[in-house]
């Protein structure tokens, strides 16, 4: 089929509506536009089998910068699919747009790392070979490294640039690039847009010879000097103290092994095995449930729990592939053959910030200055415990841990605390400006062997918290919606909130609705402004106070996001449990009319 017959069989499919608008117009640029020539012999050959679901798919639209740069399932062509176009545009369009903010003859530098995923090697090279034929002198780490090892590496040899190829916890069908500015962070405003124009821009993609830089300098393998830098940094951050804990450790398939074995090691947690199952680097993640590597997922924990029972282990730590978010599983009490529970994002937050608070409280080295940062759907649990230690909070931050990052450099490094999101994401330190799952199993393991010491466990440790100030219960729930349908969906469910929000959810009241994108909350008092981050969410808030829900578009993912929070203030003999469980059941009602609501708008 050559590229007329291709056209023509195009315009009939569209005109018989099995291809979107948007699809058509991609599809007839990658079979049209000489920057695209490479591609053009596989379009059409999509084309002449008549694949029009699949490239619907790929085709749809143009894959978008969300919260952790450019994200999405892997396919040779397609706009909205991870490729050597788009990825090739990305890391050209970042080059382009450095070289537009210095000086014409300064010299510029750029980062570079890659996880586990498939082909992430291959994404590495080619970002490396595009940033060394723009004039970058490019420093990689040259085999399985973590996100936030790069964001170090970035600091370290005050690179311009950086750019990590993962996707996370998503699927082994999924890949990415995180890109990072000169701070070590993930790009924020104004930056981020403008990349994401410089990218949308590109014609020409021009790549160096990996090999032939390498051989030139242009290209710098850095691995076993940035280990032993990091490495070293990681270890400063112990508190010290007691180490009689056995620890039973998840890599999930990813880099994790690299970083925090030998950081357990270094600081003195000798009683350390890395569970066999999970413990080769492999993209199809054979031997979690689903082949989702996301320690946000309970069911990675029941093989490594069963282990742990077996062998006496007191705690499982997990972290995910590119190793910047890390989950936990603990007995409920110290005593033998206590049962094991795993502990959510906002749980691990909330014991993390106590711990680092109390351990600088008695080293002396916190002032009303020094501060605590999350996010908006973040626990009120860690803005409660800091107020015990006459710490600040910022707390009323967007989704996404570069925004953390950003309050770091905006509010200063030197009084920073702990920063923390719901997604397991944590931080202690000055050394990088992304969530680290190295230094966060560090801090669980010391806290872990600090209660043992003390005879607790981590869960009673969470119950007197919640006895001091409120029980506080949170879930997530993530609503899939691929493809253009799914997201027409969302648009006419977030703009069905914001117009007409419900009255009442879960068989509680609505009191008011906030409306981060145009920042108005609507309540019995009518419309008024608001000052928030602005973004794509809608807060519900109920009768009583302190419990709410979130809605937002995931900015990485064809998915809804509801946060939805219950907490009961303190009350002098109040039996936890049965508040915990009336809140559960709370809980299970709201989820189930939330998925009600967005049901109805997938039928609209």
């Amino acid at each position: 089929m050559n590229t007329q017959q291709a056209l023509a069989r195009l315009d009939a499919a569209a005109a018989a509506q099995q291809l979107s608008c948007g699809a058509a117009e991609n599809i007839r640029q990658w079979l049209t536009q000489p920057r695209y020539a490479a591609y053009a012999a596989a379009v059409r050959e999509h084309v002449a089998n008549g694949q029009w679901q699949l490239l619907d798919d790929v085709f749809w639209t143009v894959i978008p910068f969300g919260t952790g740069g450019r994200r999405g399932r892997m396919y040779p062509i397609g706009t909205n699919a991870i490729n050597d176009r788009t990825i090739g545009e990305s890391a050209q369009g970042l080059a382009d747009y450095v070289r537009a903010q210095a000086a014409p003859q300064a010299p510029r530098s750029c980062a570079i790392a890659y996880d586990t995923r498939h082909r992430s090697r291959h994404f590495a090279e080619l970002c490396a070979g595009i940033m060394a034929a723009a004039g970058f002198r490019v420093y990689m780490l040259d085999d399985y490294r973590s996100t936030p090892e790069l964001s170090f590496l970035v600091r370290r040899q005050r690179c311009d640039c950086g750019i990590m190829v993962t996707a996370s916890h998503n699927p082994p069908s999924d890949n990415a690039v995180k890109i990072y500015w000169s701070t070590g962070g993930q790009v924020l405003p104004p930056h981020d847009r403008a990349i994401s124009e410089h990218v949308r821009r590109v014609n020409d993609i021009v790549q160096a010879d990996f090999q032939a830089a390498v051989a030139q300098g242009q290209i710098v393998p850095c691995t076993a000097e940035t280990d032993a830098a990091f490495q070293k940094t990681l270890a400063a951050e112990c508190f010290g103290g007691p180490r009689d804990v056995r620890i039973l450790y998840s890599p999930l398939h990813g880099v994790g092994a690299s970083a925090v074995g030998p950081l357990l090691e270094t600081t003195g947690f000798q009683q350390v095995e890395i569970y066999g199952p999970h413990a080769a680097p492999d993209g199809d993640f054979p031997n979690v449930p689903g082949h989702v590597s996301n320690p946000e997922n309970p069911r990675v924990f029941d093989l490594p729990i069963e282990h742990a029972r077996q062998t006496g282990a007191e705690l499982v730590l997990a972290t995910d592939p590119d190793c910047d978010r890390m989950g936990c599983a603990a007995p409920l009490t110290l005593q033998p053959g206590a049962p094991w529970a795993t502990l959510n994002g906002n749980q691990l937050g909330a014991l993390l910030a106590d711990y680092v608070l109390q351990q600088r409280h008695a080293a002396g080295t916190l002032s009303p200055h020094h501060y605590l940062v999350k996010t908006l759907v973040t626990t009120e649990l860690i803005r409660r415990i800091a107020d015990q230690y006459g710490v600040r909070t910022c707390g009323d931050l967007p989704v996404g841990f570069k925004w953390i990052g950003g309050i770091i450099d905006q509010e200063g490094p030197d009084r920073f605390v702990l920063g923390c999101e719901e997604s397991h994401g944590y931080l202690v330190g000055q050394y990088a400006r992304d969530k680290d799952g190295a230094v966060a199993c560090l801090l669980m393991a010391e806290l872990a062997a600090h209660l043992k010491a003390a005879g607790l466990s981590v869960h009673q440790r969470l119950q007197e918290l919640f006895r001091q100030h409120g029980v506080h219960t949170e879930r997530l729930i993530t609503i899939q919606m691929e493809g253009a349908e799914g997201m027409a969906c969302m648009r006419r469910l977030m703009e069905r909130l914001r117009q007409r929000p419900p009255t009442e959810l879960g068989g509680q009241r609505v009191v008011a609705m906030r409306d981060y994108l145009n920042q108005q909350m609507r309540g019995p008092a009518g419309t008024c402004p608001f000052s928030g981050p602005r973004g794509d969410m809608v807060v519900l808030d109920f009768a009583p106070a302190g419990n709410w829900l979130a809605v937002r578009p995931s900015g990485t993912e064809p998915k809804i996001k509801c946060y939805m929070f219950a907490f009961a203030p303190p009350a002098d003999g109040a039996d936890l449990d049965q508040v915990a469980a009336r809140q559960r059941a709370w809980l299970d009602q709201l989820a189930t009319d939330v998925r009600a609501v967005v049901a109805s708008e997938s039928l609209a």
